[in-house]
């Protein structure tokens, strides 16, 4: 299990052990010297784990571990002062609320942690939630408490660092047995003191536990409570553990109105209503990245690259040569930059340029070489395809109705789909692109699903034994009804874009918004075999004009070589082992027309690498 489970479990028995004390103690902590003694000599109990993996450590490792364990029955002695001086719930909730920044602090000292995104705002939810609950305290803390709150606090923070130093050095048993061996030792020096061995050993009869069997029983299942926690160190960020206490605080008030009837009213309820909203959605927060960082994917795991290529727009850039053209940027595509992943696109004013005349030479040429070359290739048909308008559809069936032109649409599909389904080279069929997003112009800015689902049944009926990949935007479509339509689902990457309001922004997202996406998606479908693939991987400039209407400088403005291989990292950290690059025409075009072959080349690194 992870840090972040064992912590949650840990921190729910320490709550709930504090509200059975609630239940079981007539006075809270009458003898705070004796209490913090009997604390630490009860850690002798850890010797019965030595035989489960004790082993050797260095005299350092051994130093350390009893000066740690020392400084924690400290910051315990402490801390029983203030709650013998004060209400025991302010006291709590201020050491709960402390002791994570102390612990940050000597983190920063002493161990030069670096944050990880999902740890500042989860630590930062967490702590605030504990200030909330703080601010449900009845009483104001009176100086002489409010010194012994922040003494006990700082050592806490300094014993949870120099705790998560020793697991560092050692097993975990090793290291517990040696941190509870410092506490007992701290234990017997209070001893030494004469006032203190007699409130110790002598203690007067007001001042015991009532209920005393019932109370060793709960030090028994709060000292699970606590080895849990000090395993949730050895394996988690010592300040986030720290931080979990918030949980315990909310555990402590849940317990406190469903046991022992507590209400709540006015500024109090408000806090802790919000502590619970705040405190819930640290625990979210930090979850998820627990999650993420123990699922990374491999960044060294073999990825099957592809790319897209489209006929249409290659043919709009001007090589400043009549012999480059469309044609030699695709075979280059195949032959110099060794794609063998392919997705093209049948585009319909190209193929059926008057009603019912046909002219298949451009995408016959591209599928011909693919099979040449042992390519596979998505194939893309539909009304709204890639590239700008998205919707490519001829000249004459823009006058007919609506009706018509559906029906006109159809019968495309279906010759394009007789024509290549037995192709070696064809793997998926891509009907529509990105079909539930608004994007492009005038009536093919959305396919819409009755659309869709007419196409979906053609191609079913006329080539069964072809799958069909159905696509949406990475990060503005939802993915569900896409992924429930195809027996493929492909998202777009796009970091840099444009927009007529906001113009040129990157989109402040990292690759685990992608990895939790798919897992969300995949839950609200109930499919966890479906293949997910990253059709679009923005690695071109988007601008407010066309690349073939720019100029090199306006388009490197934008995204440039260190982005281009930064976007590469990025991909492979969104962990999809399948990806079609997007912008190989505009590679070509730098390298022929501008002696920039920069692009070109980072991406043939990534095909020789397959």
């Amino acid at each position: 299990m992870s840090w972040f489970l064992i912590s949650l479990i840990a921190q729910f028995i320490l709550g709930t052990s504090a509200v059975f004390d609630k239940l079981l103690l007539k006075k809270s902590y009458p003898n705070p010297v004796g209490y913090a003694f009997w604390a630490g000599v009860l850690g002798f109990a850890s010797v019965l784990l030595l035989p489960f993996g004790f082993g050797a450590v260095s005299l350092e490792t051994i130093g350390l571990a009893l000066w740690g364990g020392c400084v924690f029955l400290w910051a315990l002695l402490f801390f029983y002062w203030a709650l013998h001086s004060e209400e025991a719930s302010s006291v709590v909730l201020a050491v709960g609320g402390l002791s994570p920044l102390a612990t940050f602090l000597f983190s920063l000292l002493l161990t030069g942690h670096t944050w990880e995104t999902y740890e500042l705002i989860g630590f930062i939810l967490l702590v605030c939630g504990s200030i909330f609950l703080a601010g449900t305290a009845e009483h104001s803390l009176r100086l002489r408490v409010g010194i012994l709150i922040g003494i006990s606090a700082l050592l806490f923070g300094y014993a949870n660092v120099i705790t998560k130093q020793v697991f560092s050095d050692t097993s975990f048993i090793t290291g517990f047995f040696l941190l509870k061996a410092g506490g007992v030792l701290a234990a017997l020096s209070l001893l030494l003191y004469p006032p203190w061995r007699t409130a110790i050993l002598s203690h007067k009869k007001q001042d015991e536990f009532h209920n005393k069997a019932g109370y060793m029983a709960n030090r028994a299942y709060a000292g699970i409570g606590s080895l849990l926690l000090f395993y949730a160190f050895s394996l988690g960020t010592t300040f986030l553990v720290d931080a979990m206490q918030s949980v315990r605080f909310l555990f402590l008030f849940l317990g406190g109105w469903l046991l022992l009837g507590e209400r709540f009213y006015g500024r109090i309820l408000f806090l802790k209503a919000a502590a619970f909203v705040v405190i819930s959605l640290g625990i979210i927060m930090v979850g998820i990245g627990d999650w993420l960082n123990r699922t990374a994917p491999d960044p060294e795991r073999p990825i099957q690259w592809g790319v897209t290529f489209s006929q249409k727009f290659s043919s709009e850039f001007d090589f400043d040569s009549p012999d480059v053209t469309w044609k030699e940027n695709y075979d280059a595509i195949l032959d110099d930059l060794g794609a063998r992943h392919l997705r093209l696109i049948a585009y319909w004013d190209l193929l059926e340029p008057a009603d019912n005349t046909y002219d298949f030479s451009g995408l016959d040429y591209q599928m011909r070489r693919a099979e040449e070359v042992g390519a596979d290739v998505i194939l893309v048909v539909g009304k709204k395809v890639p590239r700008w308008p998205e919707c490519h559809e001829p000249e004459w069936a823009r006058n007919q109705s609506a009706k018509l032109k559906v029906q006109s649409l159809m019968g495309f599909v279906e010759v394009v789909v007789n024509r290549y389904k037995n192709s070696p080279a064809l793997t998926y069929w891509q009907v529509e692109n990105e079909p539930f997003l608004m994007f492009g112009e005038g009536e093919c800015a959305l396919s819409g699903r009755g659309l869709l689902d007419a196409e979906i049944t053609l191609v079913r009926a006329a080539d069964p034994d072809t799958p069909i990949l159905v696509t949406d935007s990475g990060e503005l479509g939802l993915w569900i009804r896409a992924a429930r339509y195809g027996d493929v689902f492909g998202t777009t990457i796009y970091r840099r874009v444009h927009n007529d309001t906001l113009g040129n922004f990157e989109y402040p997202i990292d690759p685990w918004f992608f990895r939790v996406k798919e897992k969300a998606a995949r839950f609200l479908i109930q499919d966890y075999e479906k293949k997910f693939l990253v059709i679009e991987l923005g690695m071109e400039p988007w601008l407010q004009r066309q690349l073939y209407e720019t100029t090199p400088e306006e388009q490197l403005q934008v995204f440039d070589f260190p982005f281009f291989q930064n976007s590469i990292q990025f991909a492979k950290d969104t962990g999809f082992d399948e990806q079609y690059l997007w912008g190989a025409e505009w590679w070509y075009w730098l390298k022929v027309k501008h002696n920039n072959s920069q692009f070109w080349d980072e991406a043939k690194n990534l095909f020789k690498a397959e």
